[in-house]
């Protein structure tokens, strides 16, 4: 399932007016698509929502929306067969591999100002660090949007994507039609070719590239080698072969079997004593003697005399001594 997602760190790059494009393309090329929304502006999805109520081309088709966490990017829900994705501002560090990780394409908006050439430089150095970029498994190019076909500025980006090593695509220029279409949820795909000849040809190097990442094959399906089964595989109903390890029997078995015997419960002959039970001789009981002990000697506690001071002291850990010095210290100063 391609993914195509469309970044760029600096907002108001132009990724909604690419990612809305592209996704109007699908949908007139009969490629099942969807348009994921991962800003926080949701601008695609007011987009989707102008479409759904436009009335100047009724033949436009339908596009399916897709809100998705900026923080939580997973994967596209099922029977879709191609994805775009367009991302919010400020993307980097973690969300911006996540994204990475899901991606087979990357687009980059960039605007002819020194803003955005900043801003879309560090964030393809940060991309260039992720292995999926360095083995070519996602793909990065640049395209300028908003560039004034009267000025050098699309010569300039041109030069600026070339000193970078990144692929530049072309350039989109500036015209009130984009914002007329984005007004009513509509693009130049939508319009009469005739109308939008010139806008239509600047398209062509985008989609061009975007091509091989739009053929949708089916998995191909490795033949796992089929285990060898540990145990020999039986029929239903079949009897396993081979000798077969004697299993002891247990109490139970032994209890029935010796019940079920033949003869097991037949009457005794006559004159034939029943067997007694063993005599069991009864537990002798030990019985224990005790010596009598010996009394012990009475404590005897001798009485010392003890001065009513001392023994108010010692019940009170010498509070009373401590308490009669500092009345001693005292007195001096208050007879001053």
């Amino acid at each position: 399932m391609p993914v195509i997602a469309v970044v760029n760190r600096k907002g108001g790059s132009g990724k909604s007016t690419l990612a809305t494009h592209l996704a109007a393309y699908f949908a007139h090329n009969n490629l099942p698509a969807l348009l994921g929304d991962a800003d926080f502006q949701q601008s695609s999805h007011a987009w989707l929502r102008q479409r759904d109520k436009q009335r100047f081309v009724p033949g436009a088709p339908k596009i399916a929306g897709w809100s998705v966490d900026p923080r939580n990017i997973l994967r596209a829900p099922s029977g879709v067969t191609h994805v775009l994705l367009d991302t919010p501002g400020g993307l980097k560090g973690y969300d911006l591999l996540r994204v990475v990780m899901l991606a087979d394409a990357v687009l980059m908006p960039v605007q002819h100002s020194l803003f955005d050439r900043e801003s879309a430089a560090d964030c393809f150095a940060e991309l260039l660090a992720h292995p999926r970029v360095a083995r070519g498994r996602c793909k990065i190019a640049a395209v300028g949007m908003r560039v004034d076909g009267r000025t050098k500025s699309e010569a300039a980006l041109r030069q600026w994507a070339q000193g970078l090593q990144l692929p530049f695509l072309g350039a989109l220029r500036e015209t009130q039609t984009y914002v007329k279409c984005l007004e009513h949820g509509l693009t130049i795909f939508d319009m009469p070719a005739a109308k939008v000849e010139a806008d239509l040809a600047q398209w062509q190097p985008i989609l061009q590239w975007l091509a091989p990442m739009l053929e949708v094959t089916p998995a191909s399906i490795e033949a796992k080698p089929a285990r060898k089964p540990t145990r020999p595989v039986l029929a239903p109903g079949s009897l396993p072969s081979g000798s077969l390890k004697p299993v002891a029997p247990s109490a139970e078995a032994e209890l029935l079997a010796a019940r079920t015997a033949p003869g097991a419960l037949d009457a005794l002959p006559p004159g034939m004593p029943a067997a007694e039970p063993p005599a069991v001789a009864p537990p002798v009981r030990e019985t224990v003697t005790l010596a009598p002990s010996e009394p012990e000697p009475p404590k005897i506690h001798r009485l010392v005399p003890v001065s009513p001071e001392e023994d108010l002291d010692s019940r009170f850990g010498g509070l009373t001594t401590r308490i009669g010095r500092w009345l001693e210290l005292i007195s001096p100063k208050r007879a001053r």
